[in-house]
């Protein structure tokens, strides 16, 4: 997942933290039960891990990039008691039916292909129990978005396609809604 200096330095920034948690995390998982074992996806510098940590019964989150992950899992994971994985969100270490709840947030993006994308909305959906809910939010494209991006891995999921390929990755009721620079997902599963 490479990220060029302008987007690791807006990812760690104190206004991005603030948005995130005031309103964008709030809207992405409103009427989501954060309150079993929840696994997030790709947590990042762990601005999203450390708003969700108070609000899950216990949570999990898998990294991609292994120093990422050892940072998460000496600060954010001993800190707040958070159980910190180097893994790849398309290849998860857990068994079937693990999480009452899995969420990504502003990652799939940086997935490199849309097969791999894929291949974690089928782990997504065989880790989490039936009557669990998938949810998330990734960014809209725009003219800012892509220059934030420039040198970055970015392979940006249409919103209004996306419904489809989660319901073939095997989820219910897929559904998005646009916000004015994003965009929350939400699915269950049977």
């Amino acid at each position: 997942m490479a990220m060029n200096r302008l987007h690791r330095k807006i990812c760690r920034s104190e206004e991005w933290a603030e948005r995130m948690h005031g309103t964008t995390l709030p809207w992405a998982t409103r009427d989501v039960d954060l309150t079993g074992n929840v696994l997030e996806i790709g947590p990042g510098y762990g601005v999203t891990t450390r708003w969700l940590a108070p609000r899950a019964g216990a949570l999990t989150a898998v990294e991609v990039d292994g120093t990422m992950a050892a940072d998460l899992r000496d600060t954010v994971g001993a800190e707040l008691g958070v159980d910190i994985r180097h893994g790849d969100g398309a290849d998860l270490p857990f068994p079937d039916e693990s999480f009452d709840a899995v969420v990504c947030f502003t990652m799939l993006h940086h997935v490199p292909t849309p097969a791999e994308q894929d291949r974690l909305f089928a782990e997504a959906a065989r880790v989490l129990r039936p009557g669990g809910a998938f949810a998330g939010i990734d960014s809209r494209m725009s003219l800012r978005f892509r220059l934030i991006h420039v040198g970055d891995t970015l392979n940006p999921v249409d919103p209004l396609t996306l419904p489809a390929r989660l319901g073939a990755a095997g989820f219910t009721g897929p559904g998005t809604e646009l916000g004015e620079r994003s965009y929350r997902f939400r699915a269950g599963r049977e």
